[in-house]
């Protein structure tokens, strides 16, 4: 969501204030509520006004509820821009605070052939922080030119050390030549893993199956 123009600092300390309202929500089982880097950029920075919920709920009765009743998604109506997308898990390894979020993959998810979304998340251990923030702006460069990407955005729960993306692919063909071809994506990856800059990670790829309003302008998924 990105709040309308001198809105930006309520829309920053809605990121507390909305945390008390989200832990009584019934049916919702994980959530984070989430800053945003600027633009398509997942380096390091920050749109102020822009934020963004990841939730996982306990069947699609629930969140219709939240729809309907919840201030937070009546809040939605009213921003100069909002977008939401629900997910089914396809695949994924590690953990969100201990949490797998991609879990239950179903037949239908892991067969599709359309668009493809993934979250990515880590925790930086801090002797890395420096280390990882020039890797990460490389590898923004790259996926912001990745043939078949449809939207990219930074996610974080924190400015520094808990970092998140999240992106949106045509199919599952274009998100592995990213994955598997960048050179500096996989010299990253490569890296993560001999030097131990994560003590916590995530991958998760979902299967869009429905989505409202826009972003940029559009919806990518149906644009």
């Amino acid at each position: 969501m990105t709040e309308r123009p001198g809105r930006a600092l309520q829309a920053t300390a809605r990121l507390g204030t909305d945390r008390r309202h989200l832990a009584r929500t019934d049916g919702l089982t994980f959530w984070r509520l989430l800053g945003t880097g600027a633009g398509a950029d997942t380096g390091p920075g920050v749109q102020w006004g822009r934020t963004a919920l990841f939730a996982l709920w306990s069947d699609e009765a629930a969140l219709e509820r939240f729809l309907a009743d919840s201030p937070i998604a009546r809040r939605w109506a009213g921003a100069a821009e909002a977008w939401s997308v629900r997910l089914a898990p396809v695949t994924g390894h590690g953990r969100w605070r201990g949490v797998d979020v991609a879990g239950g993959a179903s037949p239908e998810a892991t067969d599709h052939a359309g668009p493809v979304a993934v979250v990515t998340r880590a925790v930086v251990r801090a002797r890395h922080l420096r280390r990882f923030a020039a890797a990460s702006r490389t590898v923004a460069s790259e996926v912001r030119t990745a043939e078949g990407l449809l939207r990219v955005v930074g996610i974080g729960e924190a400015p520094i050390g808990r970092q998140a993306t999240f992106s949106l692919w045509r199919d599952a063909a274009s998100l592995e030549a990213f994955a598997y071809r960048q050179p500096h994506h996989l010299d990253v990856v490569r890296r993560t893993r001999t030097e131990g800059w994560y003590g916590e990670e995530l991958f998760a790829r979902f299967r869009p199956y429905a989505s409202v309003g826009t972003w940029d302008g559009t919806d990518p998924l149906t644009d």
